[in-house]
């Protein structure tokens, strides 16, 4: 009887595992084109001192430039594209193959069709950023103390800022992130050079509302660091942004005038689960999915097409803040694609 007891409860586990998660896709991927370039960044005169093979030196260097990679499928330009943008301490990784190996947004949109362009943000991994404060520090112009700090979150921080678990090392028991992959979403993890950068405007705004116009026309997505990122790029120019994504962040206050101006672009807003059962963490997602609310409510009133989707509410229980990593990342994704087709896509049918 204990044996048998034991097979019943492997089996109905594995039926289980095999209706929560999902397998990496085996077929092929049909692309029309794939590439990279960057958008943006400045010329800036620097003198910099004898580094190894490379002598004392007055010259232009290009700063604050944006890196892009994209696929276009086939049939992508029935679609209007999608430009992804990670947060914080992360790169563009985040949209690829998950820390499990199951197949990430980026492809997946792909295969659905949709023309994907995932950007680094300024001062991380490809893109730019400006390494003149650490060079001024090292010549002396300016003291040590002014040297800019390097951003580079612990483990122990990710795994409840990213809320994994109640605790370092505790799972929640019905948690959607592949825990036994966490290693891999480490991994992923890197040093993050913002302390570089002007405060405002952030230049990756500026290269998100660029590149949203060179596309024709693009979905801004947004993530954590980044969530807020969509809404200002086209606070800078609405012209390219035809809807906006944010996942995961805090919402300023913005003015009237502002509320107006996003009024014009839908916006969809997404939160995951166990907001405010993490201790020891210094994100206070409850406070952010509070304040996003509250915006949502805004742009209503100001005639906007807003939504807030908090998955726990359509019975999505255990997604974290990493959603688009989570076991069940292909339905959320799904979810995504639903609102854009029926926000985005049929606003702008026949424009482009």
């Amino acid at each position: 009887m204990t044996r048998h007891l034991a097979l019943g409860i492997l089996a109905a586990l594995a039926v289980a595992s095999a209706a929560g998660a999902q397998t990496k896709k085996t077929g092929p991927l049909v692309i029309k084109e794939q590439g990279s370039f960057f958008v943006g960044g400045e010329n800036k005169t620097v003198t910099q001192a004898a580094a190894g093979p490379i002598p004392a030196q007055t010259g232009d260097i290009t700063v604050n430039q944006m890196y892009v990679q994209y696929q276009i499928p086939v049939k992508g330009a029935q679609h209007v594209p999608v430009v992804m943008v990670h947060g914080c301490c992360l790169s563009s990784k985040t949209w690829e193959t998950t820390p499990d190996g199951r197949t990430g947004w980026s492809e997946y949109f792909v295969r659905r069709d949709r023309s994907v362009y995932l950007a680094d943000q300024v001062s991380r991994a490809r893109s730019g950023f400006d390494p003149t404060a650490f060079s001024d520090v090292r010549q002396g112009k300016t003291p040590a103390g002014q040297m800019p700090n390097i951003l580079d979150a612990s483990h122990q921080v990710a795994w409840t800022v990213f809320r994994f678990g109640p605790r370092y090392g505790e799972a929640f028991p019905d948690g959607q992130f592949p825990i036994q992959a966490v290693d891999e979403l480490y991994k992923q993890m890197i040093p993050d050079l913002n302390s570089t950068l002007p405060n405002n405007p952030n230049p990756t705004w500026t290269q998100m509302a660029a590149l949203a116009a060179k596309l024709k026309g693009a979905v801004l997505m947004g993530h954590s660091e980044s969530g807020f990122f969509p809404e200002q790029a086209a606070l800078i120019d609405p012209s390219g942004v035809r809807g906006i994504i944010s996942i995961e962040m805090p919402c300023p206050s913005m003015t009237g005038a502002q509320v107006a101006a996003l009024a014009k672009i839908p916006a969809l807003f997404m939160f995951g689960d166990h907001l405010n059962d993490v201790t020891g963490g210094p994100a206070n997602w409850q406070q952010s999915f509070t304040s996003c609310t509250a915006l949502v409510d805004q742009l209503k009133k100001a005639g906007g097409d807003a939504e807030m989707m908090h998955l726990p509410a359509l019975g999505i229980r255990g997604n974290s803040h990493m959603l688009m990593q989570d076991r069940n990342s292909d339905q959320l994704a799904d979810l995504v694609i639903a609102w854009i087709d029926k926000h985005v896509e049929a606003r702008n049918r026949g424009t482009r």
